[in-house]
């Protein structure tokens, strides 16, 4: 390694440790301010405009795209656009979070009249408490640091790390306070593979009579006669209750041949059936399925009930379809 690159290196990680304590720094500063714009923004029916200008713009749109997919629906304006025509997307039950790290952006102070005017809840996002944002907010969250990365210090770069973090911390205190769970956050994700990895069992399964299922004492020839049929490379051994007794695989087809040769045909299912089969609840996800099988070498689990009566079946192949993986 050349002098030239260590040293690029040491900047890099210089960078990195200035904006990692800045994140740091704020954990004490979480004060009542905080709670209280959850309790504020976790109201019902509340909408979000988020504004800021330059870097603190551009964290204010992830900020608010961040609280959109988690559950609080949010806007980014741009304050220059909002004396143009844009005032009219807010409305007197909005809540505004304004992003300025000195406090008193102009064209965020040049707001603060309107908002005043109609009444609008103000959260600030602020590296000054004394600034005129601050002083016209209702809640202000403080995001001061201590210096930027660089020599400077003139780069937005800790500072808007800072502001950043905030945004995530009120977003993820937003969906416990709303108990906006998995489910929900998979209704708003379906494609992509957060979607993905958020499928459960019960979109995927077979059911009905989709699901290969013999009785105990079927014989070995109708087995086979349903395996091949169903196309699942295993079926279910019920009683006559249908609850589950077993499972019979291709794997076991190959491996009963082996030892029973010519007489196969002529034994029933409940003598070839592994007992105990892994089974998995409908409501788990479809990645845990994936991690039992690769775990198991197995392509197909079951799913069944308290009562023990089975309520369908997903194969390997079907976790293929979803291509999370």
């Amino acid at each position: 390694m050349t002098k030239d690159e260590k040293e690029i290196i040491q900047i890099g990680q210089e960078v990195l440790d200035t904006e990692a304590k800045a994140v740091s720094t704020l954990i004490p500063k979480l004060d009542q301010n905080f709670s209280r714009a959850v309790e504020l923004l976790s109201q019902e029916k509340i909408r979000v405009i988020v504004i800021g200008m330059g870097k603190s713009g551009l964290i204010g749109r992830k900020i608010a795209a961040t609280l959109t997919s988690c559950g609080t629906p949010a806007a980014f304006i741009h304050p220059a656009d909002a004396g143009h025509g844009d005032l009219g997307m807010i409305l007197k039950d909005d809540v505004i979070i304004a992003i300025s790290y000195s406090g008193e952006t102009r064209e965020i102070c040049d707001l603060l009249e309107f908002i005043k005017r109609i009444g609008i809840k103000l959260i600030s996002i602020t590296g000054n408490k004394k600034s005129k944002l601050a002083k016209h907010s209702d809640i202000v969250l403080d995001a001061s640091v201590e210096k930027e990365a660089g020599l400077s210090g003139l780069v937005p770069t800790a500072s808007s790390t800072a502001a950043l973090a905030l945004g995530d911390a009120l977003a993820i205190a937003l969906m416990e306070k709303k108990g906006f769970g998995e489910q929900d956050f998979a209704f708003v994700h379906p494609k992509g593979q957060i979607g993905k990895k958020l499928l459960k069992i019960k979109e995927l399964m077979h059911r009905d009579r989709e699901i290969p299922r013999v009785l105990g004492q079927t014989s070995m020839r109708d087995v086979l006669e349903e395996m091949t049929q169903k196309k699942l490379g295993m079926t279910c051994v019920v009683d006559k209750e249908e609850r589950l007794l077993g499972i019979i695989t291709d794997g076991d087809l190959r491996r009963m041949l082996i030892k029973h040769k010519g007489v196969l045909l002529k034994k029933t299912a409940r003598e070839c059936m592994t007992r105990n089969p892994i089974t998995i609840g409908q409501e788990d996800l479809a990645t845990k399925a994936l991690n039992i099988m690769e775990k198991n070498k197995i392509t197909s689990l079951i799913i069944k009930n308290k009562e023990e009566k089975i309520e369908g079946i997903i194969h390997l192949h079907d976790l293929w379809r979803t291509e999370m993986f």
